[in-house]
């Protein structure tokens, strides 16, 4: 492939020599010790789908808050349809052609369908609003989008699917230059997926220029004309999507190109048959999946955001009820409800979001390291202050902690600690099994190091771990099995030798595996 190095591609399918839709040149956004954006370049064409991808953390979101002024940014010019533009409002730009619709649709389910379509423009008569003319318009507009609804039914009647195209329907017909879809398809099932496609081709057609934020690469590839990926806040390059591979797109989101590595690691260690699961899922959210897991066994689970990493681990620990399936423990079936049954079985979780679903911030380092072993004694039994100190001092020892006293808030820890401190709780209750995910995400180089050296050492010692990370090379590095994982369902499993960067990225991508050595 013919590597292009221009901000933006040539786009098939429009006209060259017509002037772009919206240009966004130089767009830069600043917060309190952060670069969130940095001479940001996005063009858009008339009758274009243009994905805009990236990791989390990449830009996405700011970038569109700056092209829809719910952000000031703090550099760059923006022109629409040939007209410099400065919205500082989300209404302001609608006002100027843009239109956007997020994951959670912003409607109001307690109207109807014609009401949240006209929301704050129905039709008057005599001062009045004319009820009978504004489910009639809704009804014609929506018959333009595929929907034959009622619009005069309250809008909770209808799926999620309908929601969005109602949202979108709104969207266009208040703006009608410039669409912007933020993780439309993310609770949508496969069908529903296809009528929403289904209208962003018709409104392809009608001339719009449609940005399709999403983690999902089958339907980036499906929908899209070009894609534009970002990586730390800038642009690292935008490729016309029939003249590229998802290899391609994932290489540039990930931010190397990956080179193969042979996987060494002994998998011999492995012990008897831990955990055994089958047909865990939920609708919307994971396909049912299987899983075996051995005693002193490290499964990593590997995939881009949004492919179902977090939500393997949450089905697992409980946290997320499924919708059915069966689980074993040392070959007996068991009930894993909620979190408290987990634990009680032996299991453990420390979430991707420690700030928000780990830590208890104003609590002291102590209170938080003992928490789930207290919890799983019961409040009614509680540990005596001199024990709660020798379990926070044997793990303070053991991971290196650094702090100034047990007694300070743990939110006054850097990141690393914290998390050193959410692993110190979990093994302070034994578990047999330890589900990490994003262990190392956020945290410095050192802290990083003495987390992998301890999955590594807690292998050893015959715990079974499911790990899920984005860092391919940190996976390579401790796991005796990879599970890679695409929109939600289990693609692959490499084993041995066939555990390498680049095969990873491969299954992501879906493509057939390079030759291991």
């Amino acid at each position: 492939m013919t590597e292009q190095t221009a901000p933006t591609g040539t786009p098939t399918g429009t006209d060259a020599q017509d002037a772009p839709m919206l240009h966004a040149k130089g767009i830069s956004k600043f917060f309190p010790g952060t670069i969130a954006l940095d001479d940001v370049e996005l063009t858009l064409h008339r009758g274009e789908v243009h994905a805009l991808l990236g990791e989390n953390g990449a830009g996405k979101s700011t970038l569109i808050k700056c092209l829809t002024g719910a952000y000031k940014r703090d550099g760059g010019v923006i022109t629409l349809d040939g007209e410099v533009i400065n919205p500082a409002s989300t209404a302001e730009s609608q006002i100027c052609g843009i239109g956007t619709v997020y994951q959670e649709v912003n409607l109001l389910p307690n109207l109807t369908v014609a009401e949240n379509l006209y929301l704050g423009r129905q039709p008057m008569r005599g001062g009045l609003v004319s009820r009978k003319r504004m489910v009639a318009e809704a009804r014609r507009v929506l018959r333009d989008y595929g929907l034959d609804v009622d619009p005069g039914e309250p809008l909770t009647r209808y799926s999620v699917a309908v929601q969005q195209v109602v949202a979108i329907a709104r969207a266009v017909e208040m703006s009608g230059k410039v669409l912007i879809l933020d993780e439309p398809t993310a609770s949508l099932d496969r069908d529903e997926v296809q009528l929403l496609f289904s209208v962003i081709r018709t409104l392809k057609e009608r001339g719009l220029a449609i940005v399709f934020v999403t983690h999902f690469l089958d339907q980036v590839f499906e929908i899209s004309d070009r894609a534009t990926v970002l990586r730390n806040g800038r642009v690292v390059g935008t490729r016309v999507l029939s003249t590229v591979s998802q290899h391609d797109i994932v290489t540039l989101m990930l931010g190397r190109q990956l080179e193969a590595k042979v996987h060494d690691r002994q998998t011999g260690a492995a012990g008897e048959m831990l955990l055994e699961v089958d047909g865990l899922g939920k609708r919307g959210m994971l396909e049912p999946f299987s899983l075996a897991l051995r005693k002193g066994e490290v499964v990593g689970l590997a995939g881009l955001l949004g492919s179902g990493r977090t939500e393997t681990a949450n089905l697992l620990f409980g946290a997320v009820p499924a919708d059915g399936g069966v689980l074993k423990m040392h070959g007996k079936e068991i009930r894993v409800g909620n979190p408290r049954e987990a634990v009680r079985h032996g299991f453990a979780l420390c979430p991707e979001d420690r700030k928000t679903e780990g830590i208890v911030g104003d609590l002291s380092v102590r209170d938080n390291i003992v928490l789930a072993l207290q919890a799983r004694q019961g409040w009614m039994r509680p540990l005596s202050r001199a024990k709660m100190n020798e379990i926070a001092e044997h793990y303070v020892r053991t991971l290196d902690i650094r702090l100034a006293s047990l007694d300070m808030p743990i939110r006054l820890l850097s990141g690393g600690n914290q998390q050193k401190a959410l692993l110190a709780r979990w093994l302070a209750t034994s578990p047999d099994f330890l589900i990490l995910d994003e262990p190392t995400r956020g945290i410095d180089v050192g802290a990083h190091a003495e987390i992998i050296a301890l999955i590594e050492t807690l292998r050893q010692q015959g715990m079974s771990l499911l790990v899920a990370s984005s860092e391919m090379e940190e996976l390579v590095a401790y796991s005796t099995r990879v599970i890679v994982l695409r929109d939600r369902r289990q693609v692959a499993e490499l084993t041995g030798a066939e555990i390498t960067a680049q095969n990873i990225v491969h299954a992501i991508a879906d493509e057939p595996a390079r030759g291991v050595a």
